[in-house]
């Protein structure tokens, strides 16, 4: 029987503040690696996150694969994209979930569970989910 399962690994990270019109704004990179740990070939076709910051602002992304990309993961090949966020506060936190339909037709999603972005420290501690 098929298994159909990805280990996600994530790395946050504070990239910049800036001051426009008198708005702070708290600019983060995050680096998200999927590796495909089930035992059929899959294909990430959407993201949806959820972006909050401290003041629990949150925001909905929604959209197609990720960096305009649709990558095909076979059982062992992993994907990394890289990509960021801005926030109104120091801090917040992100999570959501992947969509995939292995080759068989079977759909899926792989949740992303919540990881801390935050500008104190400005340390990158890379987080392995599951």
């Amino acid at each position: 029987m098929p298994t159909y399962k990805f280990k996600i690994e994530t790395a946050p990270s504070f990239h910049s503040f800036s001051n426009e019109s008198g708005q702070e704004f708290f600019q983060f990179t995050y680096a998200i690696t999927f590796t495909n740990t089930g035992s059929i070939p899959a294909q990430l076709i959407s993201r949806h996150w959820v972006i909050t910051d401290a003041k629990g602002h949150a925001e909905d992304v929604k959209g197609l694969g990720v960096i305009g990309q649709q990558p095909l993961l076979n059982p062992g090949e992993s994907f990394q994209y890289a990509s960021g966020c801005r926030l109104r506060t120091s801090n917040g936190t992100m999570h959501g979930s992947f969509f995939f339909v292995a080759v068989d037709g079977h759909r899926f999603d792989v949740p992303v569970p919540l990881f801390v972005l935050e500008s104190q420290g400005q340390s990158a501690v890379s987080r392995t989910l599951h």
